[in-house]
């Protein structure tokens, strides 16, 4: 695991280098001395909250950018470590695959759904446009005014800021992707 030293140190150089600003220049705008900054950076220097907030002020950065742990390039998600959302007793199963957090306006679901069940779903949040693409099986999605069915291979894209519902019209088990993006 990094140290918090070792955070501050990456995650200051990579913030300092995408600024375009040299040492002495972070010196000039945080106050702290360049020699402090090179020893931060290096990650051999242990620095006081104050001079943590004297160069992310100095940088126009948010205090958290220099102290939070960067996330991983990658996330590898496995469906059989992911407990589904169940419905309908259990003929509907809602896998949240990459829900919806705070850095981003989307979220991923893998769903599946017994033959000739379905569900209807609540307006979401005004603007919310989802897209739907079906892997296996037939799917029925009514939208507003319209009907539209979608087989293995198409996909939907349609406004979800209204009362709609999804039902399988297949005879085997349906299999789907839903990505909801909030604006």
């Amino acid at each position: 695991m990094d140290t918090i030293n070792g955070i501050v140190s990456k995650n200051m150089r990579e913030l300092r280098q995408a600024r375009d600003l040299s040492l002495d220049e972070l010196a000039r705008l945080s106050g702290v001395s360049k020699s402090m900054l090179a020893q931060i950076e290096r990650g051999s220097g242990n620095p006081s909250l104050s001079t943590l907030w004297k160069i992310a002020n100095g940088m126009k950065a948010p205090f958290n950018a220099l102290v939070s742990r960067p996330k991983a390039p990658f996330e590898i998600v496995r469906l059989s470590d992911v407990d589904p959302i169940l419905g309908k007793d259990g003929t509907v199963r809602n896998y949240p695959v990459f829900p919806d957090d705070e850095d981003r306006r989307f979220s991923v679901y893998y769903i599946e759904v017994e033959p000739g069940c379905g569900w209807q779903s609540e307006p979401h949040l005004r603007g919310t446009v989802e897209f739907v693409t079906v892997f296996c099986g037939g799917l029925e999605i009514e939208a507003g005014e319209h009907t539209f069915q979608i087989q293995t291979g198409e996909s939907l894209r349609f406004k979800a800021d209204s009362v709609h519902a999804y039902r399988n019209i297949g005879a085997e088990v349906l299999m789907f992707h839903n990505i909801l993006y909030n604006p």
